[in-house]
């Protein structure tokens, strides 16, 4: 979900920059800041947003550059004569004979007097709202690309896990069968008169604890699952988060049912890379 898009361009006498970006978040975090004069479009611009951006904690920011219009001062000429009347009359009364500068004051009282709320004309939004569209457009581009490095990424990942549940196959072959053999021998070490038939079952019990062949089907079972998932063509992020959940839960059961150091060892190992992919799935919606 992360990403960043920007555009500038000339709107009538101004210049406007429009900056997109976002980072991740569970769900849509939209913060949208725009020039005064726009405000009024903010609702319809954040729904127009939300359908685009999805996910992520997301800023957009539309500046003003109003340098570049130029410095522009327009005097009411009634105002001026009024306030120009009222400080003569004043001035008259106070000091009669005074050679201050009375229409400068007016002037520069004017000059520093607030200008009243801009407003924004139909055709000025529509070439600030151009301005946004190439922005998001940018901004997606951006995602796609982080995307498909993303997913080249998280395949390697999961082929790693394969090769490691390889591994995991190769040692858990014969592995019950050398138990039994152990156990036997220590059974025939005590001397002592042993219930076969009980024996036999006691066995049997304790050697399913330690079986892994279902751990391992459902664990091959989840990757192959969540590689179909990643290739879907729609928005897949929290999907495939449930699917590494239960990759999380074969390995774990498989680190401690196998009872065994080696494998356990890359039980280690498959988690790391599952830790890795968690991180890594904040970044897909």
């Amino acid at each position: 979900m992360t990403g960043f898009g920007r555009a500038e361009g000339a709107v009538g006498e101004r210049k406007v920059s429009v900056e997109l970006r976002s980072l991740n978040s569970k769900q849509l975090d939209l913060l949208v800041k725009l020039p005064s004069a726009y405000r009024e479009k903010e609702a319809e611009l954040r729904a127009w947003l939300a359908d685009r951006i999805v996910r992520g904690k997301a800023e957009l920011f539309v500046g003003l550059d109003r340098a570049a219009i130029g410095k522009r001062n327009v005097y009411d000429p009634e105002i001026v004569r009024t306030q120009y009347a009222q400080l003569k009359a004043l001035a008259d009364s106070v000091a009669p004979g005074h050679n201050t500068d009375l229409l400068g004051i007016v002037l520069r009282q004017a000059e520093q007097t607030p200008p009243a709320e801009e407003t924004i004309d139909p055709a000025e939004w529509e070439g600030i709202l151009a301005l946004i569209h190439q922005a998001v457009e940018d901004f997606t581009t951006y995602r796609t690309e982080e995307g498909q490095r993303l997913m080249e990424d998280l395949r390697s990942t999961v082929a790693r896990v394969g090769v490691l549940m390889d591994e995991i196959a190769a040692l858990d072959q014969g592995r019950t069968d050398k138990v039994r053999e152990r156990l036997r021998t220590k059974v025939e070490e005590l001397s002592t008169t042993v219930d076969r038939d009980r024996f036999e079952q006691e066995l049997t019990y304790y050697l399913e604890k330690f079986d892994i062949n279902e751990e391992k089907v459902r664990l091959r079972a989840h990757c192959a699952y969540f590689l179909e998932t990643l290739a879907a063509p729609d928005q897949q992020g929290r999907k495939l988060g449930f699917i590494s959940q239960e990759m999380g839960r074969e390995m774990n059961t498989i680190g401690s049912k196998a009872n065994d150091a080696p494998i356990q060892k890359l039980v280690v190992r498959m988690k790391d890379d599952l830790e890795k992919i968690k991180e890594q799935l904040l970044n897909v919606l």
